[in-house]
């Protein structure tokens, strides 16, 4: 009788369900003139009702409105090495393989509002602070085929030498912000906001192992891939066949009725591990989309004096639970599925997020900004409390110059540091973020007193991040399980109107 060790069917959707929604998602490109310069913090302008509402109320009376398009491609890397991937039939025997994703998000609007009147500045802001785009793996993941592999590599007492198999991976993310407050003037220096934002979180991810076969030994030892579902059905017939036989030498007196028993409880204990995976013999086809709503305040003050001004701003912490509608429908042994089952909800909430920001008006047609950012990352609530996982909050660190050229052209340019406080627990190759840099240029143009409009580029460029698996205990040397990196470039465009 054959004994064979099986991993989990949990196990195996578990690596197909990883949270892609998890990790850092925060969007601060909510206008094209962060694009031209990321350093706004402490800038007045209409952009301002995102970046530092609390100066908007400076800006000259009137109805200002601006609209903003912003395009934006992104790709996902993941190297990823195991020695199970020599066993794949698309592998050409080698154990590392790269898994990479491409983002779109052909339109991302924002728009801004605000009415300024004497010392008060009503505003309104919609914006993605997080997600914006599709991000599809066409060969699926490291997790996906390492789940496949292993399968075949616990089939090998039944003849598995490898496998094959089709995979696919696709998450959809979009969180709508709608933001409404007001600015108050208390006197030519000092101004105050508070204004509330609602999220509303949609989502959805596709996961698909299609085509799985086993590599099999045919004849003159030549390979062959037979598909899982009928290796499965003629192993277990194989094994059901050889109970009977045994039954029938028992019956002949060839067995006694001990070795008859303990034949049976071998069967059965091969019958157990194979006959659950048949359920999945026909591949595995995972969909779920997901909802929630949270709403938070938000608080600002901005001071003015000199050449100087001088913003600060903090948004609380967004509770956030987002409701599945999946075809995950009953809890399984391994946790991570059950964020994805039917009818729960599962918290994803937008971290407390403070900004600081100083502009330097060298002269009237030279401004020099400077910003800072700090991310609450451990103190919001995430699946499974994955922000434990994190040493620390995110930082980041912006600068950036602007010049009038002339009363109607500006243009200005700056840059971004984002630092990221990761551990190799927190980082999947479903959803990872890296350290990175990012720099932006653009221009503004003036087509009257009454109608502005913005163009601008925006790229960041990220380290990669490699993840330990192991380390030799003999020479000290690591293992690189998987080194993730990205590629993110922006295109804007918008317009302000003031009226």
């Amino acid at each position: 009788m054959y004994k064979v060790k099986i991993i989990s069917v949990a196990v195996f959707l578990a690596t197909t369900t990883t949270a892609l929604a998890g990790g850092i998602l925060t969007n601060t490109n909510q206008s094209v003139d962060f694009l031209k310069n990321p350093a706004r913090d402490a800038a007045i302008g209409l952009d301002g009702v995102y970046s530092n509402p609390a100066g908007v109320v400076f800006m000259p009376e009137g109805f200002h409105l601006a609209i903003n398009w912003q395009y934006a491609h992104q790709t996902r890397t993941i190297n990823s090495t195991n020695p199970i991937f020599a066993l794949g039939k698309k592998n050409d025997g080698k154990s590392s393989k790269v898994f990479e994703g491409i983002a779109d998000a052909p339109f991302i609007p924002s728009i801004q509002a605000a009415y300024n009147k004497g010392d008060l500045s009503l505003q309104f802001n919609f914006s993605i602070p997080g997600g914006g785009g599709v991000c599809e793996f066409d060969n699926g993941l490291g997790s996906f085929e390492s789940a496949v592999g292993m399968i075949a590599k616990q089939l090998e007492p039944l003849g598995a030498q490898g496998y094959d198999v089709d995979a696919y991976m696709r998450g959809r993310q979009y969180f709508f912000g709608f933001q409404l407050g007001a600015a108050y003037k208390i006197n030519e220096h000092f101004s105050v906001y508070g204004g509330l934002r609602a999220l509303y979180g949609n989502a959805s991810y596709k996961a698909r192992l299609s085509n799985i076969a086993v590599k099999m030994a045919g004849a003159n030892n030549e390979a062959v891939y037979v598909d899982f579902n009928s290796f499965l059905n003629n192993a277990i017939s194989d094994i059901n066949k050889q109970l009977g036989q045994a039954e029938l030498a028992t019956q002949m007196g060839v067995y006694t009725p001990e070795q008859l028993a303990a034949a049976q409880a071998q069967a059965n204990a091969a019958l157990g591990k194979l006959e659950p995976l048949q359920k999945y013999a026909q591949g595995v086809n995972i969909m779920s989309n997901q909802t929630g709503f949270g709403i938070a305040p938000i608080i600002g003050i901005d001071f003015k004096t000199g050449q100087f001004n001088f913003a600060a701003k903090y948004e609380f912490n967004t509770q956030m639970k987002m409701k599945n509608h999946s075809t995950v429908e009953k809890a399984m042994e391994i946790d991570a599925i059950n964020k994805y089952q039917d009818g729960t909800e599962v918290d994803e909430d937008a971290p407390a997020l403070l900004t600081v920001g100083a502009q330097w008006s060298v002269r009237p047609d030279i401004r020099l900004n400077l910003g800072y950012h700090h991310y609450f990352d451990k103190n919001a609530h995430w699946y499974n409390h994955s922000e434990k996982l994190l040493d620390g909050g995110t930082n980041e660190y912006l600068a950036g110059a602007e010049w009038d050229i002339t009363e109607r052209v500006n243009v200005s340019a700056g840059g971004q540091l984002t630092r990221y406080q990761l551990t190799d627990e927190y980082m999947n190759d479903m959803s990872f973020v890296v350290n990175s840099y990012s720099w932006g240029f653009g221009l503004s143009y003036k087509v009257s007193d009454a109608v502005k409009l913005t163009a601008a580029y925006f790229q960041t460029n990220y380290e990669d991040y490699d993840k330990v698996t192991s380390t030799n205990p003999t020479t000290g040397e690591t293992v690189v399980g998987d080194s993730f990196t990205r590629t993110n470039r922006v295109l804007g465009l918008g317009v302000e109107l003031s009226f």
